[in-house]
């Protein structure tokens, strides 16, 4: 059993009198002396790494600043300059300052003797494992520049996919959230005053829908706290099964066979394993791992769970389009092209292929279903509100009939 690593903290002088920093990671402080002595640095204070208490929420980078550091990163790699001096730039540059920090613990690490890709392996939350692994690759077969660019590549495109679904859901959950308010304010501030009214007016039954509407009112002023609650109620509830396997395979499955959203979703699946399966053959990653970390980074527990399949057979030495088929998950042209792409030795390019086909089609698709959603909710408010002021005014109607017929 391999004994377990301690980070420590290092000051060492180098043989022209200069002081150095870093962090690494040993067994002990006589490996720390030892490994420094290698480097030709002679040590002069090592001490374990104090263990620091974080209250921050979230990780505090974004996207956006991982795919700019990869574009940049790759470029001054290409340009010939070392990995510490482009980290030791990028950290103190960096316009997140969060991110900088972080950047100049992975400078102080690959400066301890760690490579770039344990380093980062430390920081799972920012660099996750495709990451870590195209990095990897890189560092193994000397490309690390090329590994790079196409990272900041799939990065890139990744991140157009995300906003375009992200665009195409937040303008319907905005309105639906605008008229959840509206309805709240009549119910609660509008409806009472029509009320009142019709009670001074001293007229007799009020109609069906106006009833219903002044009961709901009624309801929504006396229990609304209970209301209010009930959701939150419902909301963590939802929550806690969805943290369960069960729950969130049942809910992954739904959303794949939601009538509007659900082939978008599907034509999303495809774009995003194709092009992470391509990046990752291409990078020199094996077949296996590769679609052990698509299947990590699918987002959904069917995704994931017919990768795995998939993967299981490879593993027996059956191909990759047959189980693929079995799945179900690909539309049967794709899983055609992947059997060429196996049969011809250009799977990584097929991938690539079918992941600029795909992501085209999400545009189109994302583009239909914004355009068909929008009159949807136009009918929806205009049922809902509508429906809201046409049951306040119709004892006005018939009391306005009853005095032209008397």
């Amino acid at each position: 059993m391999a004994q377990q690593l301690t980070a420590f903290v290092w000051e060492a002088r180098t043989r022209t009198g200069d002081m150095k920093k870093g962090v690494m990671e040993a067994e002990n402080e006589q490996a720390v002396h030892s490994k420094l002595k290698l480097q030709q640095l002679q040590p002069v204070a090592v001490k374990k790494q104090p263990r620091q208490l974080s209250f921050n929420i979230g990780t505090g980078v974004s996207i956006n600043d991982i795919v700019i550091f990869t574009r940049l990163f790759a470029t001054m790699i290409d340009a010939g300059l070392p990995i510490v001096q482009c980290l030791e730039i990028l950290s103190t540059q960096s316009e997140n300052k969060r991110f900088g920090k972080i950047l100049a613990q992975v400078r102080a690490n690959v400066e301890g003797g760690l490579t770039l890709s344990d380093s980062m392996r430390r920081f799972p939350k920012i660099f996750d494992n495709l990451f870590v692994n195209l990095v990897a690759a890189g560092e193994a077969g000397g490309i690390l520049d090329t590994i790079l660019q196409r990272l900041s590549v799939y990065l890139e495109k990744a991140q157009k996919l995300r906003r375009q679904i992200k665009g195409a859901m937040g303008y319907p959950i905005t309105v639906l959230c605008i008229a959840a308010l509206v309805v709240t304010v009549l119910l609660t501030k509008v409806i009472p005053t029509f009320e009142k009214m019709f009670k001074d007016f001293g007229g007799g039954k009020l109609p069906a829908p106006t009833q219903f509407v002044i009961d709901l009112s009624y309801t929504m002023r006396n229990y609304l706290p209970y209301i209010i609650g009930g959701a939150i109620a419902l909301g963590t509830g939802v929550k806690l099964i969805l943290r369960t396997r069960k729950g969130r395979l049942a809910f992954d499955s739904m959303l794949l066979k939601l009538p509007v959203f659900g082939p978008v979703l599907r034509k999303t699946v495809v774009a995003r394993f194709a092009r992470t399966m391509g990046t990752l053959l291409a990078s020199g990653v094996p077949i296996l791992d590769s679609m052990e970390i698509v299947a990590k980074t699918a987002g959904n527990v069917v995704v994931h769970d017919g990768i795995m399949f998939v993967r299981a057979r490879v593993s027996e030495g059956k191909d990759l389009a047959t189980p693929l088929m079995e799945t179900g998950l690909m539309p049967p042209m794709v899983v055609q092209m992947i059997s060429v792409g196996e049969q011809t030795g250009a799977l990584d390019a097929m991938l690539s292929k079918i992941a600029d086909f795909y992501e085209e089609e999400v545009d189109v698709a994302v583009a239909s279903m914004t355009r068909m959603i929008e009159p949807l909710l136009m009918v929806f408010l205009g049922v809902v509100i509508g429906g809201l002021v046409i049951a306040m005014y119709l004892p006005i109607f018939e009391m306005a009939g009853n005095i032209k017929a008397g």
